[in-house]
């Protein structure tokens, strides 16, 4: 049986990188850039007033002039005008272009005005240069202000406008297909009977796929009924990148799921990871390339296996780099004896000197996903050791991913 780390490296490998296409700036959020940005100018690309007030030459205030005349008025937007003598000053607002001659902005609040002079209050100090932005102080034209491989921002969109891009190059999103099996699931909205249950995990693999951005997600459910999961798997297999079933996957007479990939051509992979929970987890590769995900139908393992393995090589494939390890001190001790890797719920507890605490939150059964949400992630717990002491730091992954 494979290890966590030899699973998630398989998959790793199989699945290829995503394309790239041309998206508008309105529809660029959230999605994954797939190119430099570079700065189409120096940013500001003038030497920028920051406070409304009177532009002057601060060699004529040093030497104690305190009146000078109004020479014009400089808002924002304007074209740069020009200081025509020391004695003089031009009334700026903020965001305009610096006057020329000029190298000091004194702020409205700290003069008076009497006709067509401005009076700086005596005890006043002021500075060279102050209150001015300098040119090119954020950064200068051409240098990269977005790297490819992030999720866009909204900040971000600030910055992509401010380079000038009415289009840019974004991962394409891939078509995933989610595919719930069971005889006994009924859909939200329809009648049930005493001895079916509620059909969750199909929509909440979707909300934690869609959530994180992408989007193209679909999802039916299917009977237990090897010709009805042929046909219909086969269908989805054809118009998806990325195949995600919920359920059939195990041990069971009813567990066909494995078999059917099998006769579409989907070459299996691997099949059971040696982990808690989530044990049955199946993964393979469709003739054309897709990457095939056969999980639990257990809730909990269903969740924990998407977190873990299908929303991880989505987020590579479209170009991300993998986000820095996280880790955690474990609150209270924690027994686990089976040689498996435990998924461990937690709740996160932080610390006001800035540490982070997780308190265990065990689920009553893998199919206790009532107890999730009371928990904020899982930690990882090697295989092989049977305690784990509180105040050890384990690695933590959070269900809700940036």
């Amino acid at each position: 049986m494979l290890t966590v780390a030899e699973a998630r490296s398989i998959i790793a490998a199989a699945l290829p990188a995503l394309p790239a296409e041309e998206v508008s700036l309105a529809h660029a959020c959230r999605r994954i850039l797939r190119q430099d940005v570079r700065a189409e100018r120096d940013q500001p690309p003038f030497d920028r007033v920051m406070m409304d007030g009177i532009a002057v030459d601060h060699a004529a205030f040093a030497k104690g002039r305190r009146e000078f005349q109004v020479a014009g008025t400089q808002h924002a937007g304007d074209a740069v005008t020009r200081l025509p003598d020391v004695t003089q000053c031009i009334e700026v607002m903020t965001g305009a272009v610096l006057p020329q001659n000029t190298d000091c902005v004194i702020p409205v609040e700290r003069t008076s005005r009497k006709g067509d002079a401005i009076t700086v209050e005596y005890e006043y100090e002021a500075a060279s240069r102050q209150y001015i932005h300098p040119r090119a102080s954020d950064h200068s034209a051409g240098t990269v202000v977005l790297s490819a491989g992030r999720r866009i921002s909204a900040i971000d969109v600030a910055l992509l406008a401010s380079a000038g891009l009415a289009t840019l190059q974004v991962t394409r999103q891939p078509a995933v297909r989610i595919i719930s099996t069971g005889n006994e699931l009924v859909p939200a909205g329809k009648p049930i009977e005493q001895h079916q249950v509620r059909l969750s995990n199909g929509p909440a693999l979707t909300a934690m796929l869609t959530t994180v951005g992408f989007t193209d997600c679909q999802q039916l459910h299917l009977p237990d009924d090897p010709q009805a999961l042929k046909q219909a798997i086969g269908a989805e297999l054809a118009a998806s990148d990325v195949l995600v079933l919920s359920g059939g996957v195990s041990m069971g007479k009813a567990d066909y799921v494995p078999q059917v990939l099998a006769a579409l051509g989907v070459k299996q992979l691997f099949h059971r990871v040696s982990q808690r929970p989530g044990k049955p987890l199946w993964f393979g590769s469709g003739t054309e390339g897709q990457a095939v995900f056969a999980l639990p139908g257990n809730p909990v393992s269903a969740l924990t296996c998407c977190r873990h393995y299908v929303l991880p090589a989505l987020l590579a494939a479209s170009g991300m780099p993998a986000l820095p390890a996280m880790n955690a001190i474990l609150a209270d001790d924690y027994r686990f004896a089976p040689a498996l890797t435990c998924f461990l719920p937690v709740r996160l507890l932080p610390e006001p000197d800035g540490r982070l605490h997780a308190m265990p939150v065990p689920t009553n059964t893998s199919g206790d996903f009532t107890t999730l949400a009371d928990t904020d992630g899982y930690l990882e717990l090697a295989a092989g050791d049977a305690e784990f002491p509180a105040g050890s730091v384990q690695p933590l992954h959070l269900w809700e991913h940036v």
